[in-house]
This record gives structure tokens, sequence and C-alpha cells, in this order.
């Protein structure tokens, strides 16, 4: 006999209500018409009226997606375990739910182009309005997926974020303008969305995701969107997902390029470790402030951060469940990578090491306390109006340098700072500095580590210096 896993959501339209039944067949094929002839109810909600498995509804053999082996003609024995892996979002499998959720007549006109969609209808908007989705981050990933999920009609949004507006966010924070800058991201983006759509509740916290907070936040919500925008904060939405047994829709930018997924270990997907067990090294990856990104990219990316979630609250189409989706903005080009799910995987695997959340900058190796020698703008400027003899070292991008750098600086990018070390002077003074602080950072711990104890970082690298001591000088 086989063991078929009958996944929650479908155990109702099973004799009984039950979770496993033990079938005598030698294929997948064989195996799933005997299970839909004994259990006739399940046959519309797994095939189509071909008889085809639908679109949403996968099919593994012992975890091994059977597209992967020989499909439906796929051999079958005593010691094989088939698991049902249907799309769907959770909080919302009742459909008994959906039609206690009213549509007034004002929203009939408002999704009047929704309710036409076959795939969508009343009961598809009621899903909508029913559902519950949190979006971590509100910035460029944040911003048009929250603001199209609001205007889809999702019932409740939560945003949470701890930022305040810069005129840095502007070209690409699709939900800010000129007059917000350095208010509340979150309370600006409340605002914004509930001009947009009033009939969504928006829900606000104004705090850093963390280990202490994330599972209780996360209990109230139905699909997590993930608009983050470091590691740290990457890993902590992941495990918290895995735990709380949410889907997590998930992107990351960077300059022209975009990448999106979703990952839901509970439907038989990878999560986020599956595909990335280890962060890289701290400053090995350079985050947008740091490498930049295209103003339009985000919106693109989030947009599909959107439909992705849309798409898992009217459980229609396939998922990203297993497919990484890779966009390049130059070439206008997407490709799509299968990826499994890792059987030894810390946290989503059968035996899982990491059953709570951790620390996660010890994690991605993010020193809390980093002990680099530092100088405030103010300081550094009263030591050379006095004439202390300081070499100035810039280690960003010549294409910053372009942009505004501090008359009489030294450049040396940093990612070349190893092989040109020689070009520095162990007994002189210097400030490293580049944009904000934090490639300088590492510049300093470098050259302290070399032996150069005279080096130090400018803290707020020439931004801060421009605001702080030559206003002259152009931000970016």
């Amino acid at each position: 006999m086989v063991k078929v896993l009958i996944p929650t959501a479908l155990r109702q339209f099973t004799e009984g209500s039950r979770s496993q039944l033990d079938i005598n067949a030698k294929t997948i094929s064989e195996a799933i018409s005997i299970l839909l002839m004994e259990n006739q109810k399940l046959a519309s909600q797994l095939v189509d009226e071909n008889g085809e498995l639908r679109n949403f509804v996968n099919l593994f053999l012992n975890n091994e997606d059977i597209r992967e082996l020989q499909g439906n003609r796929t051999k079958v024995s005593d010691s094989d375990t088939i698991r049902i892996v249907p799309a769907i979002a959770g909080g919302l499998q009742d459909s008994a739910v959906e039609h206690k959720i009213q549509i007034t007549p004002r929203e009939y006109r408002r999704y009047g182009r929704h309710l036409i969609i076959p795939e969508v209808g009343m009961e598809g908007q009621r899903r909508l309005k029913s559902a519950k989705v949190l979006v971590i981050g509100t910035g460029g990933l944040g911003s048009p997926s929250s603001l199209y999920l609001a205007a889809a009609g999702v019932g409740t949004i939560g945003l949470i974020d701890f930022d305040v507006i810069d005129e840095t966010n502007l070209h690409r924070q699709i939900l800010y303008s000129e007059k917000d800058v350095g208010k509340s991201k979150v309370q600006t983006a409340k605002e914004r969305l509930t001009e947009a759509n009033p009939n969504v509740t928006i829900k606000t916290y104004e705090e850093p995701l963390s280990s202490q907070n994330a599972l209780q936040i996360f209990k109230d919500y139905d699909i997590i969107v993930d608009g983050t925008d470091n590691f740290p904060t990457r890993y902590l939405t992941n495990d918290a997902c895995v735990i709380s047994g949410k889907p997590n829709v998930y992107a990351s930018i960077f300059r022209f390029e975009g990448q999106a997924t979703v990952f839901d270990p509970k439907r038989g997907g990878p999560c986020y470790r599956c595909l990335y067990p280890k962060p890289p090294p701290p400053g090995l990856v350079p985050s947008c402030a740091e490498g930049g990104v295209l103003g339009v990219l985000p919106g693109l990316v989030g947009l599909i951060q959107a439909t992705e979630t849309v798409k898992l609250i009217l459980v229609k189409g396939e998922p990203l469940i297993g497919r990484l989706l890779l966009y390049d903005a130059l070439g206008m080009t997407f490709e799509e990578l299968k990826i499994k799910r890792n059987p030894k995987c810390p946290v989503c695997g059968p035996n899982p090491e990491i059953t709570k959340l951790i620390d996660y900058e010890m994690f991605c190796g993010v020193q809390k306390d980093q002990d680099v020698a530092s100088v405030l703008p103010l300081q550094l400027g009263q030591e050379l109006k006095e004439g202390k003899q300081i070499l100035l070292l810039d280690v960003r991008e010549p294409h910053e340098w372009d942009i505004v750098h501090i008359e009489g600086a030294k450049m040396i990018p940093l990612n070349q700072l190893p092989e040109r070390v020689n070009e520095l002077d162990s007994a002189e003074e210097i400030v490293a500095y580049c944009h904000t602080g934090g490639r300088s950072a590492r510049a300093t711990d470098f050259l302290r580590g070399l032996g150069y104890k005279k080096v130090r970082n400018l803290e707020g690298g020439i931004e801060a210096w421009a605001v702080e001591v030559d206003t002259s000088l152009p931000r970016y």
C-alpha cells in the first residue's frame, strides 16, 4: 500500500476528513484515480473538467516533485508516500468564511473589473476582503506592493517599518513625496493607502522586526510579503514564516536586477535557507544604499510580489513556489530557475535544528558594537582647520567620486584596498570615508588589522560631512 497524505485544506473533501489514506497502486496515476474514485468530492478540487491535475496542485513522491521524475507515470511501491500540495492561502480555506464577508454596493462598483473575471468573481473578492497580509518594509518594494494590494481590496494590510522618509527614497518609493521628507514611513504609508482605498484596514508597527516580536506579529496574518533590505531581517523573516507556517512572498533588488519567489515549505516548497543556507560575509554584498538601484526596478518587482500574494489569496494559478524568477532590466529578460527543498535544511527540514528565533545579527556576522576607531565630522573639521596633517582616504567607487568628494582626498575603492595598501604610509594619520560610513568602517578595520594604528573612520561618511561641515557639497 502506498501512503497518500491529504493536506488540511482538502481533508474536508475525504470520507471521514482523513489526513492519510492507504492505496494499492503501482503508479502515481493509478493512485490518484483510486483516490478520486473513493473520494468523489475531492475530484473537483484536484482535477479539471478534462481530468487533468489542476495547475495549482503539485504532487510529491517521498518529498520529490513528480515533475522531476516521470510525472503521473512514476512508479510507486509499498514504502512510498504521495503528498498532495495545493497552492492555498492560509486562513482562507473554509469557503463558508468568505460568504460571511459582505461586498457593499459601493465596492461592487469599485471592484467591478474583478467581479467579471471568472477566476475572481464574488468569491474571489470576498477572499481578498477576508485576507490579512503583512508587508515588511515600506520602501522600494513595499511601496508598490502595498499600494496595489490595497487597491485590489485586501481587507487588512499590516505595515512594519521604523524608518523616516529621506530625499534619497523619492526616486523609487512611490508612496511618498517631497512634502513627506522627515516623516514616519509607516504613518505616511497608512495615510496614502487609506486615501487609495478607504475600505481597507491598515495596521502599523513602527518598530524594528526582531526575534522578540516577529512571531507575535505574524500570527495575525495569512501571508507575509518580504520587502526587507538586509540579511539579518531576511533570515529572521524566513525563519519566523517557517515556524508560524506562513507563506513568504520574497523579492530582492540591486541596480538593474531583481528576483522573486514564494517560500512555502508547508506546501512542499523550499525556504530562503534552502536557497541560501548561509549569509554572505558582512560587506561582501553591497546594499542599495551603497550599490544603487534603478528607480523603476522595485516597481516591477514589487508588483510581482503583489501578484503572487493575490494569487495565493484567490487560490488561482501557479505560484512561484519552487521557482526563482530572475529579472534583468538592462536586457529586459526574465529567467526561471527551479529550486528544491533541502532535506537537510536546519529550519524547514524533517529534523529541524532551529525551532525558535535566534540572534540574526550574530548569525549574519553583524557587529552590534563595532570596535572601530572613528571621528565625528565636526571634530575632523576642527583638526583640519588647526592644520593637523591627515590623509583623507575615499573608499567609494569612481562614479561616486565624480558626484562629490572632499578636496585633497585620495581615492582607493574598498575592493582595491588589499592590492593597493602599499600606497599608504602606516606612520600617517588617516581618516577613511565613504558615503555613509559603512564601507569606510570596514576599511578602517582592515587597515588596523595590518598594523595601521593611526587610521580612523569618518562617522556618517561624506553625507554627514556635507550636512555638518561643508554644506556647499552636493548630497546623493
